[in-house]
């Protein structure tokens, strides 16, 4: 059964939850965190969502942010 599809409502915050394909790891050098928090500032910047708190860990990402428009969430990611 497909999931429904999500929606987000500008000025909501809303929380992100990125996971590796069945709990395999996300970040493999010291690196790539540093990388992914780079293209997430300019993907937030791009697509207009406040990036309020994250947190990286090896296998999955946390992200609590607020999106400007209807579609930024998504674009962001």
């Amino acid at each position: 059964m497909p999931r429904k599809p999500r929606f987000y409502q500008p000025d909501i915050p809303v929380h992100i939850v990125r996971r590796g394909h069945s709990r395999e790891h996300v970040f493999f050098e010291t690196g790539g965190y540093q990388t992914y928090l780079h293209w997430l500032q300019e993907a937030s910047e791009r697509y207009e969502c406040d990036i309020h708190a994250y947190v990286l860990m090896t296998n999955h990402i946390h992200i609590l942010a607020t999106p400007k428009t209807k579609n930024g969430i998504s674009l962001m990611m």
